[in-house]
């Protein structure tokens, strides 16, 4: 099935790019395709699209993340952003020999962005740190100054809020309702916010919400699963998002949905109902300094077409705007 698997992350970032997404995502574990093979191949067939490639330190020097991005930005002239990731699934730390504590994992995180952003622009990089320690390194091939990657960090824990602000990323979240954060003032970041999510929206609520639970039914053994994973892992946004959607039977919470991350089938918030009620809630996230979303799987053009009408309309401002 490998030709499958190309082909379809081929149609996915094609109709991506004719939609006017700006990238994709490109995840990483160790059960996971390379994330920078896939990046390539991304490259390959588009023309403008950025991948957003997972980049976590267990798998990689620094310099080695670094010679990736400048060699892929001189083959293609093209560029990438990196999604920078602390953690991870717990078996996979295990099965690296990784016990760093989370808040622990992040510090690292800093010290390894760092230094791959003095190689990307050009530095002899020299840095004395606790986890990484380089002297004169430098970079080869050069990676061109216009291709420098935007950078995110992953996490809803106030140590990867400090990460992203330490290293000028944006902070890429997997995040509450927005009267929760609202009520928070989260709009009080220093720091671009990004918002994971995904999208199930029809002219009319019923309809959304129809094909909302024939795609996500519910689901004992995933259920299960996704408890399992509650009780061992350390992951704050893990966390924060299964204690909401415990407060309600059905994880619904208007047109916020976290019954399929219940049900282990996904690992985001859905917005689900009518255009006008999940365009209103994005122009909320809006509002809260969110700039970036980061969409969930797209089933097909018909979906991405909804999805594109909703993201229209929740460009419109909350109040009418003075004259």
């Amino acid at each position: 099935m490998p030709r499958a698997y190309l082909d379809e992350i081929a149609a996915v970032a094609r109709r991506s790019e004719a939609a006017g997404a700006a990238g994709m995502l490109i995840y990483t574990d160790n059960s996971l395709a390379d994330p920078w093979t896939v990046a390539q191949a991304v490259l390959e067939r588009t023309e403008r699209f950025v991948p957003l490639v997972a980049t976590q330190p267990l798998y990689m020097h620094p310099l080695t993340a670094a010679r990736k991005v400048s060699s892929l930005a001189f083959l293609y002239g093209r560029r990438l952003a990196l999604n920078m990731v602390a953690g991870g699934f717990a078996r996979d730390l295990t099965q690296l020999g990784d016990g760093t504590a989370h808040d622990d994992r992040y510090a690292r995180l800093i010290e390894y962005t760092r230094v791959l952003q003095s190689l990307l622009r050009g530095e002899a990089a020299t840095f004395r740190g606790e986890y990484y320690r380089v002297e004169g390194l430098r970079l080869a091939p050069a990676l061109d100054t216009a291709l420098m990657p935007d950078f995110y960090v992953s996490g809803a824990s106030e140590a990867s809020a400090a990460a992203a602000a330490a290293v000028g990323a944006t902070q890429l979240g997997y995040t509450g309702p927005p009267e929760a954060l609202e009520t928070r003032g989260d709009a009080e970041s220093r720091h671009p916010l990004a918002l994971r999510l995904g999208i199930i929206a029809r002219p009319e609520s019923a309809a959304a919400w129809e094909v909302a639970h024939a795609r996500f039914p519910a689901d004992r053994r995933g259920q299960l699963a996704h408890r399992m994973a509650m009780n061992v892992s350390d992951s704050v946004w893990l966390k924060q998002l299964g204690a909401i959607a415990d407060k309600a039977e059905d994880g619904r919470f208007g047109v916020y949905w976290l019954e399929p991350l219940r049900n282990y089938k996904t690992f985001c918030p859905y917005l689900v109902g009518s255009y006008d009620d999940v365009a209103d809630c994005i122009a909320r996230y809006r509002a809260l300094g969110y700039r970036t979303l980061v969409l969930d799987a797209v089933n097909d053009e018909a979906d991405l077409s909804h999805i594109l009408h909703v993201l229209e309309l929740g460009r419109r401002p909350l109040v009418p705007e003075p004259a």
